[in-house]
């Protein structure tokens, strides 16, 4: 009961320590981009009508498809308690030769390259 006393009372601690610099540190050096509400690059007094890279937004949704991959592929480790994995398995490397086949589709056609 001691131990699990001693590490609840460190972790506690050192959480509690971490909030209070954390709190603590940005006060020290405020930055004026940090602190405008367009930290995203974009000049918040400009026209709106700039033209934007559609590259951006191929990049962005990859990103999301790979990582919706990550979320699909999540129960593959209780797969392997079940009786008869394999069907899991087979569903995990369909998903994964997709994913694959696509991403190389992506990069043959050049879509993946930033600069033109």
């Amino acid at each position: 009961m001691n131990v699990i006393a001693s590490v609840i009372l460190i972790a506690s601690l050192l959480s509690t320590i971490l909030a209070l610099v954390s709190f603590w540190l940005p006060h020290l050096n405020p930055d004026y981009d940090k602190l405008s509400p367009y930290e995203c690059g974009f000049d918040p007094l400009g026209t709106a009508r700039l033209p934007f890279s559609l590259r951006f937004f191929l990049i962005a949704i990859l990103f999301l498809l790979f990582d919706l991959e990550i979320a699909l592929l999540l129960p593959i480790p209780w797969a392997d308690q079940m009786a008869d994995p394999t069907l899991t398995f087979l569903w995990a490397v369909s998903v994964l030769a997709l994913l694959t086949l696509g991403l190389a589709y992506e990069w043959l056609q050049g879509g993946l390259e930033w600069a033109e």
